[in-house]
């Protein structure tokens, strides 16, 4: 293929941003290379029954393209799927997507400043500049449960759904409780004989106040002032939730009663209530919305098992306690790989340096974006930019216009890459980690998704939103390195 100015990867939410933006800037020359059939991202992805957005839908969505047509105000995958098939067709992307294209490995010229840019099926061109919108829930986690290649039954994980295998009146069970888990049980626990839920730590839970957006409304919103009105209310109502997240855990009591309200409420058993209540501070791990899991843990036809799932056999899984669980489906609701999706790939950047090397003491960017010794080479949602209590397309966009203003940086002065200054990272990691040592993710031992193998936060941001829009909406010159192609060969 030509060898485009700006390679993008992936084409989810950040990927489509970054292409937007680009157009809107009068720059056609990139690519976007997608390593699947479709577009989409996570949405593309997960497909499970009752799949379904965990963020009101008017803020789910590009700030510049507001939809006043959704269903529900948390709106389904397909509909979500939907929104990012119009935004290509709206802004004329098809063209610049190339599907099936799987990045293999990114390489960097220190001559040419330029990045030599590899695909699985044996392509390989130079770019300029590659901006990487892969996000962190594409990768999923299997457990490493001993047998679990002997299962002869069907078994799948969530975000893998198999759709040809019919659940009605199979023996069910589902390992894991996390986001995904908490949508699907209540379907699966409508059409399975039996269902066998395996949790190891109970998340904490709160209603999700999801109502279906009527007509008259949709037609209202179709104004642009009411649909702004309406997304800037929404911002502004789960911006208030971060306040526990970023000033102290002690202020997390508020969300703890609502939840606890929201279990009692749900389920009359002490002894089921006692298995579902966490014993940990809340927001230490994702706080999910569902106002139907509980009740089906309820259900005649389920069982909630705490104890370890020791063994997985041909057909049944034993727990810690001896018993043996016959079963003919399992589905893993295990999540992600999310610290380390980004350091499993084969990137190699100035002097040969290989991503694994410069991350050996944890995943880290300055303002999640940039990496030292990777010119040119942007993350979108990269480390420590993940939220936990509003919509991530708010992060992108900020993350979008940030990399833009890069790239203008280059434009005005004629440089061939800018490479953020480790100095520069250094202070700027340090200071987000002394303030994450304090906050709720580390309250009280907490183990989570969020945390690498050394015990540090490596994705969430640590603050409101609007302050990441604040320390993004310009480059500092003098935090990046200008670096310009060898005259012998540029």
């Amino acid at each position: 293929m030509p060898s485009p100015g700006i390679t993008i990867i992936g084409s989810g939410f950040a990927g489509l941003c970054m292409a937007i933006k680009l157009k809107e800037a009068g720059y056609h020359d990139f690519v976007i290379l997608e390593k699947d059939g479709d577009l989409g991202g996570t949405w593309r992805d997960n497909t499970y029954p009752g799949c379904a957005c965990d963020v009101p839908s008017p803020l789910y969505s590009f700030s510049f393209e507001l939809n006043p047509g959704w269903s529900r105000l948390f709106s389904p995958q397909q509909e979500i799927w939907d929104y990012l098939r119009a935004c290509v067709d709206k802004y004329g992307l098809g063209p610049h997507i190339r599907f099936g294209a799987q990045v293999s490995s990114l390489e960097y010229d220190d001559e040419r400043a330029t990045w030599r840019v590899s695909t699985a099926d044996g392509d390989s061109f130079e770019t300029h500049a590659v901006v990487s919108g892969i996000g962190a829930l594409h990768v999923p986690s299997l457990p490493d449960i001993p047998g679990r290649d002997r299962f002869t039954g069907t078994a799948f994980h969530s975000a893998r759904w198999d759709h040809s295998r019919d659940l009605t009146g199979a023996r069910v069970a589902v390992i894991g409780t996390g986001a995904s888990a908490v949508q699907f049980v209540p379907v699966v626990a409508r059409q399975a004989g039996r269902l066998t839920v395996f949790q190891r730590t109970p998340p904490w839970i709160q209603p999700k106040p999801d109502v279906e957006i009527p007509e008259r409304m949709r037609r209202a919103l179709r104004t642009p002032v009411a649909a702004r009105a309406l997304r800037d209310t929404i911002y502004w109502l789960l911006e208030t939730r971060a306040v526990g997240f970023t000033i102290d855990p002690r202020l997390m009591k508020v969300q703890r009663r609502m939840a606890e309200r929201h279990l009692a409420a749900q389920v009359a058993d002490p002894a089921l209530r006692a298995k579902l209540t966490p014993d940990y501070t809340i927001g230490c791990k994702r706080i999910l919305l569902s106002s139907d899991y509980y009740p089906a843990l309820t259900r005649e036809n389920v069982e909630l098992v705490t104890d370890r799932v020791t063994e997985i056999r041909e057909r049944s899984i034993v727990d810690a306690t001896g018993r043996e669980h016959e079963v003919d489906v399992i589905v893993y609701g295990t999540g992600f790989k999310v610290v380390d999706a980004l350091n499993e790939q084969r990137i190699i950047g100035r002097n040969g340096l290989k991503i694994q090397d410069a991350w050996r003491d944890g995943v880290e960017a300055y303002l999640g974006v940039s990496t030292a010794g990777f010119p040119n080479l942007f993350f979108l949602l990269g480390p420590n930019t993940g939220l936990g209590h509003t919509s991530v397309v708010f992060m992108i966009e900020a993350q979008v216009r940030y990399v833009m203003d890069c790239l203008r940086l280059l434009s005005r002065t004629g440089a061939g890459a800018v490479d953020v200054r480790p100095g520069a990272q250094r202070a700027y990691n340090d200071r987000l980690q002394r303030r994450l040592d304090r906050l709720v993710w580390t309250e009280g031992g907490c183990t989570s998704w969020y945390l690498d193998e050394h015990g540090k936060n490596r994705t969430i941001w640590p603050g409101f939103t609007f302050e990441y829009w604040a320390r993004t909406r310009k480059v500092k010159p003098e935090a990046y390195e200008l670096i310009r192609p060898s005259p012998a060969r540029g």
